[in-house]
């Protein structure tokens, strides 16, 4: 499990609007290609350097392509980042003001504390 991989896919995915919109409409899809193409690749380096070892286990593949925001949080992965990208998705869902985020409270009420572990 990598906690690193998990926030550098909710990160990277979240500051691209055409990426955002990619895994919304097929997330499994977007999650492969991601995981295939963009994983391996240096945050904040050209384009040339790429690592060779990271990789999703099947929990963490399975929480991204269903957009399980809870198992990712249960995971690990930062609660700033998935609310932000999960915002970008689903916020056009609801009709309220902060709908999502009302939605996103109550399905991580049954967290207590201490919460799951975020460091990388």
């Amino acid at each position: 499990m990598s906690k690193y991989l998990l926030n550098k896919f909710l990160y990277t995915v979240d500051r691209d609007p055409e990426l955002v919109e990619r895994y919304r409409a097929d997330p499994r899809g977007t999650v492969a290609w991601w995981e295939a193409e963009r994983a391996n690749a240096i945050l904040n380096c050209h384009a040339g350097e790429h690592s060779t070892w990271l990789g999703f286990d099947d929990s963490e593949r399975e929480a991204l392509a269903s957009h399980d925001y809870p198992a990712l949080f249960a995971l690990g992965a930062h609660p700033f980042l998935t609310l932000t990208l999960f915002i970008g998705l689903f916020e056009r869902d609801y009709e309220e003001p902060l709908g999502f985020q009302l939605e996103y409270a109550r399905k991580l009420s049954g967290f207590s504390l201490p919460y799951p572990d975020i460091t990388t």
